[in-house]
């Protein structure tokens, strides 16, 4: 006696599920994106062109300081003193004191105050514009250097005349006068742009604004209409 033969189950339609669970095409929608669509990163910035024009602003503000930085250098450096005399009917100009230190003094003056300058100048611009960029960062550097020549040539102009010979001949034999004011070490006149840079970049990298992490905002939870949750 044989057992009846169980009929085999109806086959199952999957017509109902096929469209749950068809994957998507490929480029359709935001299927490779599983999490929601990607973020959208918008603009970091105010634009090159704004950047640009902020860049030349700071760069001729900073320049002009210069000026300020001149007047400081020629009114605080020290005088070197130099002596004239007569030697065989020719005038010679020497040191008066040989040991002093007044042309250190001078180069040493200068670059501390191109160093205050750079720090300065450095935080304004970060409290106009904290989000920095290339062009101010260019801006900065540019206008440090050309505000220390500026400085540097006009401190020269303004301090004692060029000509020893003349100046010696002008105040007699023996009688003490300054030296012009001049940079021997000019390594000085990159002093301000690198104060500058590193002040800048000190205080954008502590207090300057924070960019998204966009891998943060794909994987946020999202609420039912698709909108992240707070």
């Amino acid at each position: 006696m044989t057992a009846p033969l169980t009929p085999p189950p109806p086959p199952r339609d999957h017509s109902a599920h096929s469209a749950w669970q068809q994957p998507p095409a490929p480029g359709a929608g935001h299927g490779a994106y599983p999490y929601g669509p990607p973020p959208s990163y918008g603009d970091d910035g105010p634009g090159m062109r704004t950047e640009l024009r902020e860049a030349a602003v700071v760069t001729v503000a900073v320049a002009v300081t210069g000026v300020l930085l001149g007047l400081l250098w020629w009114w605080l450096a020290p005088r070197v003193p130099l002596v004239g005399d007569v030697v065989d009917g020719s005038w010679v100009v020497y040191l008066k004191d040989t040991e002093g230190e007044q042309a250190v003094g001078v180069d040493g003056t200068f670059t501390l105050l191109a160093l205050a300058f750079g720090a300065v100048g450095a935080l304004g611009v970060f409290l106009v514009r904290r989000r920095g960029g290339v062009p101010l960062v260019i801006a900065l550097a540019l206008g440090g250097l050309l505000g220390s020549l500026l400085a540097w040539r006009l401190g020269v102009w303004l301090g004692p005349a060029q000509d020893v010979i003349a100046h010696a001949e002008d105040v007699g034999k023996g009688k003490t006068f300054s030296a012009p004011l001049e940079l021997d070490a000019k390594g000085a006149l990159l002093v301000w742009s690198i104060a500058g840079l590193v002040v800048h970049l000190g205080l954008t990298a502590l207090f300057g604004p924070r960019d998204p992490d966009p891998y943060e905002q794909q994987h946020q939870p999202k609420d039912g209409f698709g909108a992240p949750q707070a």
